[in-house]
This record gives C-alpha cells, sequence and structure tokens, in this order.
C-alpha cells in the first residue's frame, strides 16, 4: 500500500527549476511495481534516506525520499543516471 506522499512546496518549485522533474510526476515512480530501493549512504543526513529508481511518464526517475511517520517525503527527484538505469534493469532481469 503507497503511503501519503509530502514535501515542501519551495522545495519541489526549486527542484523543477534545477532538474525538469515535477514532485508531482516524482509521486508517480511509487507505483511502479518494478521500483528498485536502497537505502542512501552517501553521507549523514541525521535520517536514512531512500533512493528509489522507477518510471513516471515514460522516464526513469530517482527519486530521494525519507520515512516521516506514516508519510512518505520526497526530498529530490531527477532523471536517473545511466548506472541507475542500468541497475533497474538489471534488477528487474532485463
Amino acid at each position: 500500500m503507497i503511503q501519503e506522499i509530502e514535501w515542501d512546496p519551495a522545495k519541489a518549485a526549486a527542484n523543477n527549476r534545477k532538474h525538469g522533474v515535477s514532485f508531482d510526476q516524482a509521486a508517480l515512480a511509487f507505483r511502479d511495481m518494478f521500483a528498485v530501493e536502497w537505502i542512501d549512504t552517501r553521507t549523514c543526513y541525521g535520517e536514512e534516506r531512500v533512493i528509489l529508481v522507477g518510471t513516471s511518464e515514460g522516464r526513469i526517475l530517482t527519486v530521494v525520499y525519507t520515512e516521516r511517520g506514516d508519510r512518505i517525503r520526497i526530498i529530490s527527484a531527477r532523471r536517473a543516471t545511466k548506472d541507475e538505469q542500468d541497475r533497474y534493469y538489471r534488477e528487474n532481469g532485463q
């Protein structure tokens, strides 16, 4: 079951300007039954962050999020890199 998805409106606007991906589009990636996820261990953020790679409107996106209570909070979203796309396909047996 998909939890409620939320985000900061100012952060969403900045993300859309920078990456050309709206958080509304990013939220659709959570519906991808083949999406892959892993814990973001690049640095200590003070909270656990998860990287999700999934499809949305025909594009493969990378969405970084955290869980706050019973909600998913989107932190950033962008087009997936080649390595992230390769991982998506590899983990889905393609």
